[in-house]
């Protein structure tokens, strides 16, 4: 009976991971990437600071956009009882947003970001990304709706969310150095935003038809 239970809690654990689709990965992963005011800081930071001394700011980002997500997630799934539209028309808004964002990526990738910013305290950037309005749109369009009703995919989720974030926020500590000593020509702003910019048009499209299909 145990061994049975084993094999049955070790499959159980193995079928997890698969509920994390590849669009709530490549959203992430995109718009984490995407320049923010989080992301501008950090590679502010990476500048004036170094790579080392900018680390500890990490875990200020991860906290924040964990309790930020969280709460609008519990939130919106709380009113959502009472307003069951209400999903799918912030879903529709998140896309249009999206859709936004990849506009002004693409019509800015040409201007310079404003790196010349005074030095962020971890404290600081911990209420930035608290009030970063990507924490709800991660919240009502990337997370599945599912995530707030079932505990154990909120906890994939979050997991995999947590994951990404970790590396991204170090990649952008480090975009700062490279974006001063210009030693990689490929990467630079321009290349990045526009690409970002091309792989948010091609993900809002399935959030904004889901988000229709709902009413």
């Amino acid at each position: 009976m145990i061994v049975f239970d084993i094999f049955a809690l070790r499959n159980y654990l193995s079928f997890l991971p698969m509920t994390v689709s590849f669009l709530f990965i490549g959203l992430v992963v995109t718009i984490l990437l995407t320049p923010g005011p989080t992301n501008t800081l950090l590679a502010s930071a990476g500048i004036q600071a170094g790579v080392r001394q900018s680390l500890k700011l990490i875990p200020a980002e991860v906290v924040g956009y964990l309790i930020a997500i969280t709460s609008w997630g519990v939130l919106l799934e709380s009113v959502s009882h009472f307003l069951p539209w209400l999903p799918a028309l912030l879903k529709l808004m998140s896309a249009s947003f999206i859709l936004y964002l990849a506009f002004k990526l693409w019509m800015t990738s040409t201007e310079d970001i404003k790196l010349d910013r005074p030095l962020i305290t971890p404290k600081a950037l911990f209420f930035a990304t608290l009030l970063n309005p990507k924490a709800l749109l991660f919240a009502t369009a990337i997370f599945p709706h599912a995530a707030w009703e079932v505990p154990h995919l909120y906890f994939i989720h979050i997991v995999v969310f947590l994951s990404l974030i970790t590396p991204i926020a170090f990649l952008w500590i480090m975009f700062g150095t490279v974006l001063i000593s210009n030693k990689v020509t490929w990467l630079n702003q321009r290349n990045l935003q526009r690409t970002a910019a091309f792989i948010l048009t091609f993900f809002a499209m399935p959030i904004g038809y889901s988000a229709i299909s709902s009413f």
